[in-house]
């Protein structure tokens, strides 16, 4: 989360989008910006609990595949309503899927069983594969640029997570001309990580703060 806070925050100095794979150290749960912790604590078991820079509902992160994607404002992503970036990045993960042989949709409509949970039903524009939810995201825009934090939640399809990383790739060169280039983060990035790590993000004071 922290690193995912300062991506954002140095977009104007930064200048180009970051697309970021990451995965967790052990089970957790993220949820929403806006959420209630005393809501989120009972309806998930999954330990421990962290707020996100974006909204949406609680998110497993026991077995999922996670991403963000951070846009300046000079990008054309930025200037998107969010259900367009948000159809777009699904439409994304459509195509990489599609590469490696598994059909996914993209929802038509909004169908919630259940409110505070991003996996118990789905919104339009979620994949879905059999008409499971298989990824979702939240988004956050602010005068810096936008950020999109997405999970995939791959079982049952028999995939490895590189194979999926590599077609998310090649998609973008393929569709748009992507041209990708590894990404260093700099002392200034590293130390602003690490303040939001320590000083916000794995603070108890600062996820329950509703």
């Amino acid at each position: 989360m922290a690193v995912d806070e300062a991506l954002l925050e140095s977009m104007a100095r930064l200048g180009t989008p970051v697309l970021r794979f990451y995965s967790w150290t052990e089970t957790a749960a993220s949820f929403g910006y806006f959420q209630k912790y005393s809501e989120v604590e009972r309806m998930t078991s999954l330990r421990p609990l962290v707020r996100r820079p974006t909204a949406g509902g609680i998110v497993p992160h026991d077995a999922d595949w996670t991403y963000s994607l951070v846009f300046p404002t000079v990008h054309e992503w930025y200037w998107l309503t969010a259900i367009q970036s948000y159809e777009r990045v699904h439409r994304w993960i459509q195509s990489a899927f599609a590469k490696l042989d598994v059909p996914t949709v993209l929802a038509p409509e909004r169908r919630k069983v259940e409110g505070g949970q991003c996996f118990v039903g789905f919104e339009k524009f979620d994949v879905l594969w059999h008409g499971q939810k298989i990824a979702g995201a939240a988004q956050r825009r602010t005068r810096e640029g936008l950020l999109i934090q997405g999970s995939v939640q791959p079982r049952p399809i028999s995939l490895r997570r590189t194979e999926w990383e590599k077609a998310m790739q090649e998609t973008a060169v393929h569709a748009d001309g992507v041209e990708w280039r590894n990404f260093i983060p700099d002392k200034v990035l590293n130390e602003r990580i690490e303040y939001l790590a320590f000083q916000k993000y794995s603070l108890a004071n600062y996820n329950r703060k509703r």
